[in-house]
């Protein structure tokens, strides 16, 4: 067949990707093999792919196809979260959008029905990205964090905790999200450092009997729209400043409440005013001091963020437009003492990244967690459970863990699993799987109620508690405990996941495995890094920063896009993306293109070598078999500690220069010349294997050129590695040799302006005369010399050279300019004289020769000596001329 000028991807990536699909070889059942699972990190259903989930595909898919690969039953299991709060927060939207229904105008039925809609379109949007992409997931194992088996797990797990008494349900003071009018969990408040003011206010006094004594106390606050929520004026016992006020009272302003003053150790006296305003309904500390002093507890905002009717004034105003006409009336009042410049840190909603959190007194469900977290921690800690870079996020990791609040679990929504909590209707309840189920408990007790008669909670449950069991209710290990596919498949193998979320997710999955299975939910955790533009932003639709993945796909191919994120993507490591990277994948890809084209060309130009096998004599041969096997352990190296970008710059070099670069020169025909079929075959077959070791990475184009370069029975994805034998260290050292000698001898001719065409005579002075008798032919043909002779001293009328500690002498018809050639010694000449100073500084140095590793000392030993010898040379060679 004819192929195309430059490598096509679309046709290509669309034939393979079905091809593999029909034969089935990304589905994977129990067998006698050791299995490899991965869980896909499951992305919202809230819109499309960005550049980070496209990362982290990549590199799932670079795990799971390398397995298959090395023989294990490899299961990657895809799916999408429900996402409760975003979901929630967009079909609210398009509801209101496209149809002119608010959310309060439907029952909970009509609106999940609104939701499942949601779910199915973007679902299916992700699912294509994610096959564009060439992810070799096993469709048939979908799953989906409100499918019915998944929300029985949740369920289940929730009524198992609560009789474990490791959930309950209680008033406390909660993070609150205004604009999606739920609790969130402390994970789900992210702060920024900005800049605020204090605002200083007076505060009049009265005595216990009320009357006004003329003074004034002042406190400052940064919020002065919850002033109408103050219950009492807070200071240090042992401050002298007020220690008069024992038994006096504070007049809140505008509302005009009157509130005691209370002294409590809490307050530092050297900080602001040392008085402190008590508003218990909306702050945490105030909040603790309220109960220690019996204090009232008045909330001045409606869940919206809008002032409420016990605010008296200003009543249903948006709070931060409340503390403005607050701020003008305390001015108005004579109140307002001063305004000051104050850097602060604010709450912000994770899921509605533009609402400030508000800390309120809500009764809501909790989950205990030192109980779940110790053992969780221990897995870490002692290395049951992998963390890479385990350097960078172990600490964290266990900061956390030995730190960790009761987590907050309930929301105010609508989308996701309702807690399964049961209400009679005096306010008692039960928790229970199903209302029949809870009648029951309720006659345990005593009490005489119908289904009919009990009212199920109005919340639902944090995204996450349901996300926490993935790796098992994937496999139905919850649902149906014991079946053949979760005692396989779990624990799984590896976890790939951003770093933002080793809170939200990772700890919480090793908690609830530990928990249900008594086993790790995986061995190891790889972090990805962020993915950033070039400019180190991160990658935003605010900013408009973020490509469109499929967009990348259609310009560069999704062999190319994977290429790009990951030759940039050091483990762990936020990545600076450019479309450069794709434009570079691009290029690779031609470049392969380019030399199957080349091979090809010599198919019919085979020529039988039977009875002299050439390949089993040719250097280039002997010497890319021993690079394709070092760079095949150290690939294998690499991946075992997961620096994935490394191994592909690795096999990237393998690829462009070695093989396309020097072997293909090295045993090309001359015009129209035949080919051994020995050389033949022996490359065609380096062809194989380079593309097998390139395919986890870029696994279209190899799959194309793996069938194109000579017939094949299977597939390339589903070829078998096998171990490469130690590769010769001696033949490395002599390819390396013959490629620095031809690139040198290249540059002197073209720096001395000899045309390719015209031939030389090479003359070479060496005490190693049998290592350029291996590669003699190869230096001939490649720097056109139609003779290789080798000398005892210099040979006159030649350009000079020195390569390593050898002199080649270039011989040519015409003549040369010995100016020009004693001007480049001397050039090279001053170059290692300053190179030996500088290696002589650092063995001077005896805190570097004292501290550094011995191999490190040696090697800076031997740069001494091989400058030493070629400054020896140099100056040979010039005094020649």
């Amino acid at each position: 067949m004819e192929l195309s000028k430059n490598y096509l991807p679309a046709t290509v990536e669309e034939k393979w990707y079905q091809h593999w699909m029909e034969k089935g070889y990304f589905r994977s059942t129990p067998d006698q093999r050791q299995p490899f699972t991965v869980v896909i990190p499951p992305p919202n259903v809230t819109g499309v792919l960005h550049l980070g989930h496209t990362l982290n595909e990549t590199v799932q898919d670079i795990l799971v196809r390398r397995a298959r690969m090395s023989g294990f039953n490899a299961c990657w299991v895809p799916g999408s979260d429900h996402a409760s709060i975003a979901t929630e927060a967009k079909v609210v939207d398009m509801l209101k959008r496209e149809k002119g229904i608010e959310k309060s105008q439907l029952t909970r039925e009509e609106f999940l029905k609104y939701a499942f809609e949601w779910k199915d379109k973007y679902g299916g949007i992700i699912y294509h990205q994610i096959k564009k992409l060439g992810c070799s997931c096993d469709w048939d194992r979908v799953t989906f964090t409100m499918d019915d088996h998944y929300y029985a797990a949740v369920i289940k797990v929730f009524v198992d905790l609560y009789n474990k008494g490791l959930i309950y349900r209680g008033a406390r003071m909660i993070n609150w999200d205004p604009k999606a009018k739920t609790a969130l969990s402390d994970e789900e408040v992210e702060y920024k450092d900005l800049q605020g003011k204090l605002y200083h206010v007076k505060y009049a006094i009265t005595d216990g009997e009320g009357k006004a004594t003329g003074e004034y106390i002042t406190i400052a606050t940064q919020r002065p729209e919850t002033i109408m929520g103050d219950t009492a004026i807070c200071v240090n016992p042992d401050d002298e400043r007020y220690t008069h006020l024992k038994g006096h009272y504070a007049t809140v302003p505008l509302v005009n409440r009157r509130v005691p003053i209370i002294f409590d150790t809490y307050v530092d006296k050297e900080f602001g005013t040392g008085a402190l305003k008590v508003t218990p309904a909306h702050d945490i500390n105030d909040y603790n001091l309220g109960l220690k002093h019996n204090l009232e507890v008045v909330d001045t905002l409606n869940d919206d963020g809008t002032l409420s009717a016990a605010a008296v004034v200003f009543v249903g105003e948006d709070r931060f437009v409340a503390r403005k006409k607050v701020v003008a009336a305390l001015q108005e009042q004579g109140l307002l003492i001063k305004e000051q410049e104050y850097t602060t840190r604010l709450g912000y909603s994770q899921r509605n990244p533009d609402t400030v959190v508000e800390p309120r007194i809500s009764t809501q469900w909790f989950v205990k967690m030192a109980e779940l977290a110790k053992p969780a921690l221990d897995a870490v800690v002692n290395g049951d459970v992998n963390i890479h870079p385990g350097d960078r996020f172990l600490a964290t990791y266990k900061y956390w863990m030995e730190n960790v609040k009761d987590w907050c679990i309930s929301r105010q929504l609508w989308w996701g699993q309702q807690i399964p909590a049961w209400y009679a209707p005096d306010g008692t309840f039960e928790v229970a799987a199903t209302a029949e189920a809870a009648v029951q408990q309720f006659a345990k007790r005593q009490i005489t109620i119908t289904a009919a008669e009990l009212r199920q909670d109005e919340d639902c449950l944090d995204t996450w508690f349901s996300s926490w069991l993935w790796p098992m209710e994937v496999f139905n290990g919850i649902s149906q405990p014991d079946n053949a596919d979760i005692n396989y498949y779990y624990p799984t193998s590896v976890l790939v996941t951003g770093q933002d979320i080793i809170f939200f997710w990772v700890a919480r999955m090793i908690m609830a495995g530990l928990e249900y299975k008594q086993v790790k939910p995986f061995s190891d955790v790889y972090f990805t890094g962020m993915v950033r533009d070039k400019q180190g932003r991160k990658m935003s639709k605010s900013l408009g920063n973020s490509p469109d993945l499929l967009e990348l796909i259609h310009s560069y191919g999704a062999d190319a896009v994977r290429f790009g994120i990951m030759i940039s993507s050091p483990a762990g490591n936020d990545l600076l993306y450019d479309d450069a990277s794709c434009e570079q994948g691009r290029n690779f890809c031609n470049k392969i293109w380019n030399a199957l084209k080349l091979v090809k060309m010599w198919e019919p130009r085979q020529e039988d070598d039977s009875q002299h096998n050439v390949a089993d004599t040719h250097f280039a041969i002997k010497w890319f078999d021993n690079r394709l096997r070092q760079v095949q352990q150290e690939v294998a190296d690499l991946h075992r500690d997961f620096r994935l970008s490394e191994g592909l710059k690795a096999i990237y070099s393998l690829i462009w220069d070695d093989f396309c670069s020097w072997y293909l020169e090295w045993v090309k025909p001359g015009f129209e010349q035949p080919i051994p079929v020995s050389v033949y075959k022996k490359t065609v077959h380096f062809f194989e294997q380079l593309m097998q070791l390139l395919h986890p990475y870029m696994p279209f184009i190899t799959e194309e050129i793996y069938q194109l370069v000579k017939y094949q029975d299977g597939s390339l994805m589903m070829k078998q590695f096998s171990t490469p034998e130690a590769p010769s260290h001696a033949t490395l050292t002599e390819g390396a040799l013959a490629k620095e000698v031809i690139t040198s001898i290249r540059d002197a001719r073209q720096k001395n302006q000899i045309k390719p065409k015209d031939p030389i005579v090479l003359h070479i002075e060496t005490k190693h005369e049998n290592a350029f008798k291996q590669i003699e032919s190869i230096l001939a043909k490649q720097v056109n010399a139609k003779a290789v002779n080798y000398v005892q001293e210099a040979v006159p009328g030649c350009i000079t050279l020195v390569v390593q500690k050898d002199k080649f002498y270039l011989g040519t018809e015409t003549e040369l300019d010995t100016a020009a050639q004693k001007d480049s010694l001397l050039k090279d000449l001053e170059y290692q004289k300053g190179f030996l100073i500088s290696v002589e500084k650092k063995l001077s140095n005896e805190r570097f020769v004292q501290n550094a590793k011995p191999e490190v000392v040696e090697a800076e030993r031997r740069k001494k000596e091989d400058a030493e010898a070629k400054i020896r040379v140099i100056e040979e060679s010039l005094k020649s001329l």
